[in-house]
């Protein structure tokens, strides 16, 4: 029986002078899929990530923070230690999260209205929702 490539059936496989020979790997390289839709995948992973909304406080809890603020203003040269909720706006899409802060107080800036603990960490008054602290205890 004879077939339509018995002539070069048997020949040695061609080797390139003037190409170096590729490696398996990088042959298959060529026929990988690739990503037609860049970011389209992390579009969907930020669309889908949950935030919370910004909660309003009512007049009484407005009145107990303030509260909280005017003893920690009092005891300020203790640096009383604290533990303080607060709200972190997203940078990328509406709303935000609630964050849990523990540490020293080493000022209350009520020109700029933050608070700041000896690690420079800056909350602003706004956007706090809890202050704890053993300060309170019997005083509130």
């Amino acid at each position: 029986m004879k077939g339509p490539y018995d002539d070069i059936i048997d020949m040695p496989h061609h080797v390139s002078k003037n190409r170096p020979h590729m490696s398996a790997i990088d042959r298959a390289a060529q026929f990988s899929p690739f990503a037609a839709l860049t970011g389209h995948s992390a579009a969907i992973n930020e669309t889908a990530r949950r935030t919370d909304k910004k909660l309003e406080l009512d007049e009484h809890a407005k009145a107990v923070l303030d509260m909280k603020q005017h003893i920690l203003l009092e005891e300020l040269s203790h640096c009383p230690e604290v533990r303080i909720t607060y709200f972190v706006p997203d940078e990328r899409k509406a709303g935000g999260e609630y964050v849990n802060v523990s540490g020293k107080l080493k000022r209350i800036d009520e020109h700029e209205r933050v608070l700041v603990l000896t690690t420079g960490e800056r909350i602003p008054f706004d956007d706090i929702v809890d202050i704890e602290s053993g300060l309170f205890y019997g005083r509130l």
